[in-house]
């Protein structure tokens, strides 16, 4: 199912340059409006949004549209973390969960993300039905403001849900440096670590609509690690724009890999038989120490595509309770069925405080195997099954790696590039394996 608009992650770009314009957003309101009422009676939808100032723009657009189409109970949850809408979004048994952000990208770009009734990010099929209603539907004029009803529950509702995580502990003596990056979260986790007595260094708390993301947050770990350091703090949490992905670094100011994230939380799970299944869902970007490290503490892991809503999908397809990327967004469903930074943060810092061990040392729970990637510009894109002189470069090489290595080809789902991973035990070998592959990826594609 070929999506023309949607992403992994839902629709973004550049606000005004791209497909994100006010214009779209109102005919895209619409047409999700058609949609929902192909099937429910009376929808209710509720908005959330992070700080870029284009995102009240964008909600008072996309409002607009839902109210042409018919859809006249809307609730503006304002600037609220994406978990937090999903969270929202279960409470009071909304139809429909929609967040205005670009998530880790500069302050210029902006996007629209959807969850369902469940808290859950839209199926493809879904998101395809949504875009042939969306063809059908000419540009739209201003239209008013729509029917939006304002509401403040979703911060509450959302801590309400993840404070009994820490219930019993207490942070009081534990200086942690907080990285907010100047979005969503410049409250929500601010509020929480302070209620369980956190010695706080706040980093990246005052949005102005065009600072998220700026030099700051998870995507600029350097700044992290630095405040770390300069305030002897006792570990570093950074959250990306709307905060459904976390990012640590220890009070060495060493940042942890998002692979070593997953198998620190796995572990602990498996230790106190909480693991359903003893299974871990990543994704085929996961490092294969991830694998080992899975298999040494007698649990095991299963792959999916890259996109945690395909992480989530397999979840609730067999039951699992915890998955995640190596980007650092991770699913805890028993509490939250969408990456939540915040939850993972609580998780990391219940393990340290029940250990009473520093992230320096619990961060040794597996190894991190050589990796090497990149990214290749191609013209076209043919299936990989169709080029010959590649697979045979594809079958050499996995035929010489056994188990001992991992290799990756695929195109971007969203530019005209290929992109490389190979893995190994040897950092030498898995150079020579990836100049072999990048040699005729280049001879056949570029």
């Amino acid at each position: 199912m070929k999506r023309k608009y949607f992403g992994t992650d839902g629709i973004r770009g550049e606000y005004e340059n791209s497909i994100m314009t006010n214009s779209f957003s109102r005919r895209l309101g619409k047409a999700v409006g058609q949609w929902i009422l192909e099937s429910k009676t009376n929808p209710k939808v509720v908005i959330g949004r992070d700080t870029r100032e284009s995102g009240i723009l964008i909600c008072r657009a996309f409002a607009e549209g839902l109210s042409v189409a018919g859809i006249l109970n809307v609730v503006d949850l304002g600037i609220l973390p994406t978990p937090a809408v999903a969270v929202y979004v279960r409470n009071i048994s909304a139809d429909l969960g929609v967040v205005i952000t670009a998530s880790h990208n500069p302050a210029k770009d902006n996007g629209i993300k959807f969850f369902d009734s469940r808290g859950v990010k839209l199926r493809d099929s879904v998101e395809v039905r949504i875009e042939e209603i969306l063809e059908t539907i000419q540009k739209m004029d201003t239209v008013g403001r729509g029917n939006l009803q304002t509401s403040e529950e979703g911060a509450g509702a959302y801590l309400n849900l993840l404070q009994p995580i820490l219930q019993g502990y207490s942070l009081r003596g534990v200086k942690i440096v907080l990285d907010a990056s100047h979005g969503a979260t410049f409250k929500t986790s601010t509020a929480l670590l302070n209620y369980f007595d956190a010695d706080l260094i706040i980093a990246g708390n005052n949005p102005n609509g065009r600072n998220i993301n700026e030099g700051i947050g998870s995507q600029h770990p350097e700044h992290l690690a630095s405040l770390v350091k300069s305030n002897a703090a006792h570990l570093g949490i950074a959250h990306d724009g709307d905060g459904d992905r976390v990012l640590f670094c220890d009070e060495n100011g060493d940042v942890l890999h998002g692979d070593v994230l997953l198998a620190l939380l796995a572990k602990h799970a498996l230790e106190v038989g909480n693991l359903v299944k003893n299974t871990l869902v990543a994704t085929v970007q996961s490092n294969l120490g991830l694998d080992r490290a899975l298999e040494a503490a007698g649990g095991r892991l299963i792959r999916t595509p890259i996109g945690d809503r395909y992480v989530l999908n397999e979840m609730l397809k067999f039951g699992y309770n915890l998955g995640g990327e190596s980007s650092g967004h991770i699913i805890y469903a028993d509490v939250n069925p969408t990456g939540d930074g915040l939850l993972a943060a609580l998780l990391v810092l219940k393990i340290m405080l029940k250990a009473q061990k520093p992230l320096s040392e619990l961060k040794h729970c597996m190894l991190l195997m050589p990796q090497m990637t990149g990214a290749v510009q191609v013209q076209q894109k043919p299936a990989l099954e169709t080029l010959p002189g590649i697979q045979s470069v594809l079958d050499n090489l996995k035929e010489e790696m056994g188990t001992k290595g991992r290799v990756l080809l695929r195109y971007s789902g969203t530019e005209p590039i290929i992109r490389l991973l190979i893995e190994g035990e040897d950092v030498d070998q898995v150079r020579d394996w990836y100049q072999t592959l990048e040699y005729e990826v280049k001879n056949q594609l570029s």
